[in-house]
């Protein structure tokens, strides 16, 4: 859906570095409520993932998934899949795709993920 006039603005990706697209409408959803709630620990991992997003300095805060999470499927793409943790609960899940430098947005939301249950 296009933006319209009371959407949030978000920033283009810097010079050199990674676009953030969400990969499922329920991503989209998740972010923006993570967006309200956390503030600015979504603006520090939207800052992490568009700079580095293989590259943590935070091991226990970003990774990479294991098992049958380690990968998906984006727009017919096996891409490897990490974790953000932006608090205690609240979790983003995205896909580096380093040829085209987008870091597709999977899962967002502030409660744990129900897979990793």
């Amino acid at each position: 859906m296009p933006a319209k006039r009371g959407d949030r603005v978000t920033p283009p990706a810097r010079p050199g570095g990674w676009e953030a697209r969400f990969g499922t409408s329920e991503a989209a959803k998740g972010w923006e409520h993570l967006c309200q709630t956390a503030r600015s620990s979504t603006w520090e991992a939207w800052i992490v993932l568009s700079e580095r997003p293989t590259n943590p300095e935070n091991r226990a805060r970003q990774h990479r998934l294991h098992g049958a999470l380690s990968t998906r499927d984006v727009h017919g793409q096996l891409l490897d899949q990490w974790q953000y943790e932006v608090t205690g609960a609240g979790r983003i899940w995205y896909c580096p795709d380093p040829d085209r430098r987008i870091v597709w947005i999977v899962h967002a939301g502030p409660g744990h993920p129900k897979q990793t249950d």
